[in-house]
């Protein structure tokens, strides 16, 4: 496969159900077998979701000690270098880049298996220049803070306590980009445990330090714990990496066909995509600043509490991506496409529902978590007025996540050494067309916020970061065609319209259930049992195939009648394996790392899966 003509590669697709990427290849790093995704996701989201637990401990720690002061004002815009550093090191940027490049080592090593070794050529060339030029950016970052914090807040009334706090967040630049650098790495190998984990070992070590020296430090006790738990981070990730590398072949000779060539100018567009996205909680500082004090509190309790339903839907495509990625390496763009529509679908199914939770239960969910000590019933009203519009950007939110990562895969890091470089310049500017729909999201935030923040103040800094996003994803859906993945358009639109309907449903319906009760925890239980219930019924009576199967296999469990075969019995002529095991496994994920439907598999069964 040529890495930098991905758009080539459409005029031979490879017909539907051609022969399994890896499949044919013996080894410990071939594409998981049936079941392997269920149990990947189930760890992915129990170890992310301790982690998000954790992490709402933390902010509602801060909501304790600190309120919504100029204290946690001050350290929010600190926060905004880990919270930059993030995106970029962890999970979004560096994900994008080095997954796609393990993908392709390994792709190479199983079709040679005795020439040396392309994953420890890989780390030998990229390793040591990024501990390089991380330790230049921590650097930097402390010895600019003064300037940074400005920059980001220049209405802060004393901005002494926020340079302090920056200068020690700036810690996290090292081990932030180590941590995503080693578990890219280790999701590329089949292994999540560990990376999935890292949340949890880095909100610990901040509830740490600010749970032992909140009184004695203030608010700087969450700056260093911020700082050891980046430290944590890595260092989980040290031993598991380690093992895997070591169990690698370890062949020599020739350089080989099998070689790989380093394209660092691919950085390029990842990063400065990257950054851009997060410009948006940049945009909402800066405006935010000129407003009440608290105000920058209240946008970020509502981020945090809006991006958990945003975090499940990711949590798909992060299992995912390394199949779509050792896809793409390997040219199988049909495999790919199906994988990424599946993905589309699930991810929206997902974070309307916990959107529709939002909109429906706001207030309650709010004074629960965090109506206690300094943080008065004023807080809780403005804080829930602003995740409720917040909400209407969270499906593009995560869309948005599914889209980007197949698209950067077409044009890794690194390429096979044998493969011609591309010399189409109208295909290299589309590497950077997810900067140019960044953009004019970026500008379209800028300009609802600019016309709205005077009269709606923190409800109008969020109906712009909305407004943004969605129309980041809407472009970004029309760039994945254009990047060489044949999506099908009228399918996944189609699929997303019902969903839409569906949440619109279960979030009308459970406002009004929990208006009924008075006390926030009965409130929110009774409003978010109605609002999945609803979403269920709803979903299913539409026919959204995301809703649909998961509903039609409960009831199956529960013994509510045999509304389904519930064993594919013997197998039908033309019918694939993996769309029998599909049946079993109502997710879609069991079977599709080797062998992933076509349309016309998903077409034989009742709930299309």
């Amino acid at each position: 496969m040529t890495t930098d003509q991905p758009a080539a590669l459409t005029r031979t697709l490879p017909a539907p159900r051609s022969a399994p990427v890896q499949a044919a290849v013996p080894g410990p790093d071939r594409a998981p077998r049936s079941g392997f995704l269920a149990k990947a996701f189930g760890i992915t989201a129990v170890l992310s979701a301790a982690g998000s637990g954790l992490g709402l401990l933390r902010d509602l720690l801060l909501a304790r000690y600190f309120g919504a002061s100029q204290g946690t004002d001050a350290f929010l815009v600190a926060w905004t270098v880990p919270e930059t550093a993030a995106p970029l090191l962890i999970e979004d940027a560096m994900s994008f880049l080095m997954v796609p490049a393990f993908a392709l080592a390994l792709v190479l090593r199983e079709e040679d298996p005795d020439a040396p070794d392309p994953v420890r050529h890989l780390v030998r060339a990229t390793l040591p220049w990024l501990l390089l030029a991380l330790s230049g950016l921590a650097l930097v970052a402390a010895l600019g803070a003064p300037q940074l914090v400005e920059l980001l807040a220049p209405g802060l009334p004393d901005p002494r306590l926020a340079v302090v706090c920056t200068r020690i967040t700036a810690i996290t630049v090292l081990p932030f980009g180590v941590a995503g650098y080693l578990a890219a790495a280790l999701r590329a190998h089949h292994g999540f445990t560990a990376p999935a984990a890292i949340y949890v070992v880095y909100n610990l070590g901040i509830l740490a330090l600010l749970f032992g020296f909140h009184g004695l430090l203030g608010v700087r006790s969450a700056a260093l714990g911020v700082a050891f738990g980046s430290l944590l981070m890595a260092g989980l990730l040290v031993g598991p990496f380690l093992r895997r590398l070591r169990a690698g072949q370890t062949g020599r000779g020739r350089r080989g066909r099998n070689a790989l060539v380093l394209m660092p100018l691919a950085l390029l567009p990842v990063a400065a995509f990257t950054l851009t996205r997060q410009s948006q909680v940049f945009v909402e500082r800066y405006l935010g600043s000129a407003l009440p004090p608290g105000t920058i509190s209240h946008l970020n309790y509502a981020a945090k509490v809006s991006q958990l339903a945003m975090t499940a839907g990711i949590l798909i495509c992060t299992v995912t991506f390394p199949l779509v990625a050792r896809a793409l390496a390997a040219g199988d763009l049909t495999a790919a496409r199906d994988r990424v529509e599946k993905d589309l679908g699930q991810a929206a199914a997902v974070v309307l529902l916990g959107t529709a939770f939002l909109m429906a239960c706001a207030p309650s969910v709010v004074s629960l978590l965090f109506q206690r000590g300094a943080f008065g019933p004023q807080d809780t009203a403005a804080t829930a007025a602003v995740i409720r519009v917040y909400s209407f950007g969270l499906p593009a939110q995560a869309l948005t996540g599914v889209m980007i990562r197949p698209y950067f895969s077409l044009r890794p890091v690194v390429r096979r050494a044998g493969d011609p470089r591309a010399e189409d310049g109208g295909r290299r500017l589309l590497d950077w067309y997810p900067l140019a729909a960044m953009l004019l999201g970026l500008g379209v935030t800028v300009a609802v916020g600019l016309l709205a923040t005077p009269r709606f103040g923190a409800l109008g800094l969020a109906a712009g970061n909305a407004a943004g996003i969605t129309t980041t994803s809407v472009l970004l859906l029309r760039g994945l065609v254009l990047r060489g993945i044949p999506l099908r358009l009228p399918r996944v639109l189609g699929g997303h319209v019902r969903l839409v309907v569906t949440a619109a449903g279960a979030t009308a319906l459970g406002a009004a259930a929990a208006g009924l009760a008075a006390d926030p925890l009965f409130s929110t239980l009774l409003g978010g049992l109605t609002v999945v219930l609803a979403f269920g019924v709803v979903g299913t009576g539409l026919g959204a195939r995301e809703v649909r199967g998961p509903v039609l296999a409960a009831a199956r469990a529960l013994g509510r009648g045999p509304l389904r075969r519930t064993s594919p019995g013997p197998r039908r002529p033309g019918a694939p394996l993996a769309a029998l095991s599909s049946v079993a496994d109502p997710t879609g994920s069991a079977g599709e790392a080797l062998d992933p439907p076509t349309v016309a598999d998903e077409g034989k069964f009742p709930d299309g899966q």
